[in-house]
């Protein structure tokens, strides 16, 4: 093998953790706003996400039965959507269940649990228990070839783009809008924010709502490059709370940190070694810097 073609493999391993960073940070996202700013533990956040993914695929389901000219433009759309359903149904989630469980973590842990165990069985009653993957357009398919030997998929590209716009969105939702504002003065300091006139129940209410709909544009995203079943979204969680916590709980520029280590170390990996032995190596490495900097990559000083 010539050193060109070690390049051109390494270049294309290297952007397959790429596009797992992109799904990483997504749910990572999603849940440092809940995790971080709220200490809510969410064990149903991969179910928000499948939330988004199914929605991607009923989406193309409908549109190529009753639109079919239109199947070259549905799939931004169903995005918006796909966020708009996950939005909908955290809150919904909050109102129902999380609003009573606010300072009690392990509580919401079971909670959330349960919940994540209900929604699967939804899914395997109503849409079946099968993997399903929707029909995308012509654009997000083949490759881009920059060199020869070099080929790069365009759903990738597609998945990094999106991410940086939601990352972008969310960063200026937090430090720019009036709700990014009522957020970081409830966590600062949620008594003064409620003395200050800011209704800190709708902030909770609409900062969950948020992470979960963040959740469903990750499931959006995760339709490009893998098939969705009941229990897709769980095979993310585990990594998305390694992600939260190994950059730290309150930090969105840890999420996006360390949500790059860990993509980029699993890849790599699994170039020399097997997958599951490629994880091992991830998990060793994050716990040896968490024994040496328990707080995380990027620790935030609040008072609660």
């Amino acid at each position: 093998m010539t050193f060109s073609e070690m390049l051109n493999i390494g270049l294309m391993q290297g952007f397959a953790g790429l596009s797992l960073f992109s799904v990483l940070l997504l749910m990572g996202l999603g849940l440092a706003v809940i995790f971080g700013q709220m200490g809510v533990i969410n064990m149903a956040h991969g179910e928000f996400m499948t939330i988004g993914a199914y929605t991607i695929y009923m989406s193309s389901l409908v549109t190529e039965k009753y639109a079919p000219g239109l199947m070259q433009a549905y799939f931004p759309i169903a995005i918006a959507l796909a966020f708009v359903i996950a939005f909908g149904a955290g809150w919904l989630t909050e109102w129902a269940l999380i609003r009573h469980l606010y300072k009690r973590p392990l509580d919401t842990l079971l909670a959330t649990w349960g919940l994540s165990l209900g929604l699967q069985q939804c899914f395997r009653s109503f849409i079946g228990p099968k993997e399903v993957s929707p029909t995308l357009p012509d654009w997000l398919m083949g490759s881009w070839a920059p060199a020869e030997g070099l080929d790069i998929p365009i759903n990738g590209l597609f998945v990094m783009c999106l991410t940086a716009i939601v990352t972008g969105l969310l960063l200026l939702a937090l430090y720019k809008a009036r709700w990014g504002l009522r957020v970081r003065a409830t966590v600062s300091n949620r008594v003064m924010a409620n003395a200050i006139g800011i209704n800190t129940k709708k902030t909770d209410r609409v900062t969950f709502a948020i992470g979960c709909g963040i959740a469903g544009v990750a499931g959006a995203a995760f339709t490009t490059i893998g098939s969705t079943g009941p229990t897709s979204g769980s095979l993310y969680i585990v990594d998305s709370f390694l992600v939260v916590t190994f950059g730290g709980a309150a930090s969105l520029l840890g999420t996006v940190v360390s949500a790059f280590g860990i993509a980029q170390t699993q890849s790599i990996s699994e170039f020399f070694m097997s997958g599951s032995n490629a994880k091992v190596l991830t998990l060793m490495l994050v716990i040896i810097i968490l024994m040496l900097r328990p707080q995380g990559l990027f620790a935030a000083k609040v008072r609660r």
